[in-house]
């Protein structure tokens, strides 16, 4: 086989086909340095998610490979704070610190020392569940400290080409019109960015005055706190300053003319850095209720929220499976079941529990597990759990939680007793399990539709008032014949058989008798599949419920 080839078999995966190309076009390094970053101006949510969680699993695709990986995520929070968000609270009291830098706005929870600072560690201290663990760069620290000096003056030096490569995508309405500055400056006196650049001494001094509180003064940029680079140049800036060699980018950004295009050449033509290796990811779209999140609140769904309903492997997989370039959406309606379906078959295969297609998609799919589970070495590089993790389809948990009242810890004492004599649960798959178990009772509590939600009835509640004398009689029968012996059925299929007959033999149809007997075990019309939900249920426990039928 041939080199192309080889490569070929070796990149199942969309994230080893980006590594690959990163070695390829920046060549053998010591180490490769990939890039992610955000102005958290507001909750840094799932949209934004999206770049972190594929820049890692390139990260984790380089360091498989052997490479010694830098992965920093630049907090822009030296950004202007330009707008309140609308679910953000104390709104009046936020509209004062309009046009201040993020750093500098109040916390308006007062739990950390900024607003900034409080959406960077909402993020920060969720990340590591998730295995992802980047180097945090806080640009207002760097820009107070002067690191950007250099390519502050640079940029000046370059005003003119600068001004030239800006306009190259423009049209004639949009050109950059009279004299331009590639830097604006925060103003010292009230913090606020509303200032006018009045000269250059070609060297170190920027001279500036305030159009909102008329202060005026010249700053030596070597130790100037507010001096701050454009967008469109300080990101390629930056770029030469990390020696970042990859760095992906939404779709808004990669259009044509964009800022990246923008941005690849300021970073050639006036820094002397080839852009980063880059590929455009797509939007990301919410489907089904999420609780408390509304509308009127924002519509904002973060990282946490996630969370609530899946596992942090689930949510790697979410990613990991779907091409960056694919807009694809969350779901927190009944998708959720087949997502974790879909899930558990991929983890069957990656353990060669199922049988795949063929080669090609079993290393496939097992490449996709393996970027989804949250554990590395110590170099970073991905590993397989211990051992395969306890599958309860996410239907099914549902019902057992439902059936445990809610209780936790006893859907997961009922599920190790079930397996008594066979397959035992483990010591150490409990942990995963009890993970699902939060997310399937935050699901049932908060997302799931009405339909599919129940409340299993007490035998103190008596008899469900409505019912005929017949049906009565045949929940009565479906007692004395199925549940009096339900240990003897270790398969669904002979009990359902049972069930159907219990209704023949009452002259009724089997859709009657599931019917009462729904209403007898949890008050509704429809429920779970009965013959599951039956065998699913402690003995003693249905006794009691039904007891008064006769």
């Amino acid at each position: 086989m041939n080199k192309i080839g080889e490569e070929q078999e070796q990149n199942v995966h969309w994230a080893d086909e980006t590594a690959a190309k990163i070695i390829r076009e920046k060549g053998a390094k010591d180490c490769y340095t990939c890039a992610s970053g955000i102005t958290p101006s507001g909750t840094v949510h799932i949209g934004n998610f999206r770049e972190i969680i594929s820049v890692d699993l390139v990260v984790r695709a380089l360091r498989d490979m052997g490479k010694k990986v830098r992965f920093i995520y630049s907090w822009d929070d030296y950004d202007v704070f330009r707008k309140v968000p609308r679910n953000m609270p104390k709104q009046e009291e936020l509209k004062k610190f309009l046009r201040f830098p993020i750093t500098m706005v109040p916390d308006p929870w007062e739990r950390n020392e900024s607003y900034a600072r409080h959406h960077e560690a909402d993020v920060e201290t969720v990340l590591p569940a998730l295995g992802i663990q980047p180097e945090y760069l806080y640009q207002a620290e760097r820009y107070r400290a002067s690191l950007y000096a250099k390519g502050i003056r640079k940029a000046l030096e370059h005003r003119e080409e600068l001004k030239n490569i800006l306009d190259k995508f423009r049209d004639d309405d949009h050109k950059i019109q009279g004299e331009w500055w590639p830097v604006s400056v925060f103003c010292d006196s009230c913090n606020k960015d509303e200032t006018d650049i009045e000269g250059w001494d070609n060297a170190w001094n920027l001279s500036y005055h305030c159009n909102a509180c008329g202060h005026r003064e010249t700053v030596d940029m070597r130790n100037a706190k507010g001096v701050k680079l454009g967008w469109r140049v300080d990101w390629p800036m930056r770029w030469e300053y990390e020696k970042v060699d990859f760095e992906p980018a939404g779709k808004d950004h990669h259009s044509q003319g964009g800022s990246f295009d923008t941005a690849r050449h300021v970073c050639k033509d006036v820094y002397n850095w080839e852009a980063p290796v880059t590929f455009r990811y797509d939007f990301i779209g919410i489907k089904g209720s999420v609780g408390k999140i509304s509308s009127s609140s924002g519509l904002v769904l973060d990282l946490g929220d996630l969370l609530k309903v899946y596992t942090p492997e689930l949510i790697r997989y979410l990613f990991a499976g779907t091409r960056p370039n694919t807009e694809f959406t969350i779901s927190f309606d009944l998708d959720v079941i087949k997502i974790y379906e879909d899930y558990d078959r991929t983890e069957r295969i990656a353990w060669k529990i199922e049988e795949a297609r063929d080669e090609t998609s079993y290393r496939k799919e097992r490449r996709i597990y393996e970027l989804s589970q949250t554990a590395v070495s110590p170099e970073g590089k991905t590993l397989m759990p211990v051992f395969m993790p306890y599958q309860v389809p996410f239907r099914h948990l549902c019902n057992l939680i439902q059936i445990a009242g809610g209780d936790i810890e006893k859907t997961i004492a009922g599920i190790a007793n079930a397996r008594t004599g066979r397959d035992p649960l483990l010591p150490e798959q409990i942990p995963g399990l009890r993970e699902r178990c939060k997310c399937a009772k935050h699901w049932i509590d908060n997302c799931a539709p009405e339909e599919f939600c129940f409340k299993l009835r007490r035998p103190e509640d008596g008899r469900t008032p409505g019912l005929s004398n017949s049906e009565i009689e045949a929940v009565g029968a479906l007692r004395d014949s199925v549940v009096e012996r339900i240990e003897t059925y270790t398969e669904d299929k002979p009990c359902a058989e049972a069930i159907y007959q219990v209704a023949k033999d009452k002259g009724m149809e089997g859709k009657a008798l599931f019917r009462a007997a729904y209403q007898a075990l949890i008050g509704k019309d429809q429920g779970p599949r009965l013959a599951a939900f039956l065998r699913s249920i402690n003995k003693e426990e249905l006794l009691g419920i039904l007891k008064e039928y006769r």
